[in-house]
């Protein structure tokens, strides 16, 4: 479960940017939106179940997830390295100002797992590791793991403390963790078991997903599914498919003809090995599935469409579904950039109150996700805490702030107020896109109103 997350010096995030999901005591509304999880030290505090960034184009959201995801990918590729001149590709410093490429990045995270607390920070530039340091809470007491500071005068890390609580020091793992590596991920590498729960959420737990139209995202976790690989899955993406409104009634795998140079994109990607035993074996190469979905048609009939001839939402729609529903099974954090794209509000409302129902969320799931549309601020669907926007400043720094610093009105209207700009977070274009248009015309008012 995240607690917290903050950036500095990524991409648009310049200054320090926090993202707290922790649930307002003030705010009674929607009580199924949160998580209690009693954990040691914080009794009594509630977690949103889920976290909107609104945002103009280029303010800055995606960057939000794009830092969660540069961090998890890091933590999960750090072991890897063997040249310690070798720059770390995840650090990506605010590029409109020229002392930023010099300054450290910086990345602090606060999760849950197996109720106990943690807290990872790390500063780095693009060839160095600065700070590094892991933390804990198990009994609500705060445990200091490692920490790792980097000495320009001696050229190496300092570890303390000297007698850690909860992962005893290994000299020997500290002088071979690289000074462009992290400690956390080579410990792991080295299979010490006390780090690794909080090394597999930040790697295996911490989910993203990109659907966007830039994404490509395939169906192909959910075509297995409907092969036969999880029939308990299966059972559970069927009903979602008949219920959606799609039309749709059954849902099959068959095998069919690969685009032209699918399967030759396919054979190059694959082990020699793997394509000697296919020669042997007399085919011509792997199988290439597709779904196929069927309609309800005149009485009880069932037709089947070709899937080239279904819709890019029913495409979406399919290729989430699969995913969504193993999300909430398993209990993971996902980050979902453009969660709209291609799929009808009503339908992306749908699926975020799987993740708000204590029914279908039983195993603490939660979805951060990126989008424009106002409507989700109806006061039905999300809580005023978990409405959260980014907005750009004159020097082109990002800034992440929560609605709660407006302090709304009990009965304001979120929508009208955000499509006004009363929060920020929307394009300003007063005279238009090509400079041309009349403020006085946009209002109605005449000349001889504003002569008045």
């Amino acid at each position: 479960m995240l607690l917290q997350f903050s950036v500095s010096n990524f991409r648009a995030l310049r200054g320090l940017r926090t993202l707290n999901l922790a649930a307002s005591n003030y705010d009674k509304s929607l009580p199924e939106n949160t998580l209690d999880p009693d954990l040691p030290g914080l009794k009594g505090k509630r977690w949103l179940k889920g976290v909107a960034l609104y945002g103009a184009n280029a303010s800055g959201k995606s960057t939000v997830i794009e830092a969660m995801k540069a961090l998890s990918d890091w933590v999960g590729q750090s072991a890897k390295t063997t040249d310690p001149d070798e720059s770390i590709p995840f650090i990506d410093p605010f590029a409109l100002d020229a002392n930023a490429k010099e300054e450290p990045t910086g990345f602090a995270i606060v999760f849950v797992v197996e109720k106990v607390r943690f807290e990872y920070r790390v500063a780095a530039t693009k060839t160095l590791v600065v700070h590094e340091s892991l933390r804990a809470w198990p009994l609500g007491k705060e445990q200091i793991w490692f920490e790792r500071n980097w000495n320009p005068e001696t050229r190496s890390h300092d570890f303390s403390p000297e007698n850690p609580r909860g992962l005893p020091r290994n000299r020997d793992i500290e002088q071979r963790t690289l000074c462009n590596m992290l400690y956390l991920s080579k410990a792991v590498a080295e299979n010490r078991k006390e780090v690794e729960p909080a090394f597999r959420w930040l790697v295996s737990r911490f989910k993203f997903m990109d659907l966007s139209t830039r994404s490509g995202m395939g169906g192909g976790f959910t075509l297995g599914q409907i092969d036969g690989k999880s029939e308990a899955l299966k059972s559970r993406i069927l009903k979602v498919l008949k219920h959606a409104d799609l039309g749709i009634v059954d849902a099959l795998a068959v095998e069919s003809e690969p685009p032209n140079g699918e399967m030759m994109r396919v054979l190059q990607a694959l082990s020699p090995e793997i394509v000697k035993e296919l020669e042997n074996s007399g085919k011509k190469g792997p199988r290439f599935m597709e779904p196929q979905l069927f309609h309800q048609g005149p009485g009880d009939s069932k037709v089947a469409l070709e899937w080239k001839r279904e819709s890019a939402g029913t495409h979406r729609f399919f290729a989430l579904i699969g995913p969504w529903l193993d999300i909430l099974e398993k209990g993971y954090t996902i980050c979902i950039d453009e969660i709209e794209t291609s799929m009808h509000p009503i339908m992306v409302r749908e699926l975020l109150k799987l993740f708000f129902s204590d029914q279908e969320d039983s195993n603490g799931a939660q979805v951060i996700f990126t989008t424009h549309n106002p409507l989700f601020l109806d006061g039905t669907l999300l809580r005023r805490d978990q409405v959260w926007f980014t907005d750009k400043d004159e020097k082109g720094e990002a800034h992440l702030y929560p609605l709660s610093d407006y302090q709304p009105r009990q009965h304001e209207s979120l929508i009208r107020g955000y499509m006004a700009g009363r929060y920020g977070a929307v394009p300003f274009v007063p005279r238009g896109l090509l400079g041309t248009f009349s403020p006085l015309r946009e209002t109605g008012a005449s000349k001889e109103d504003s002569d008045d």
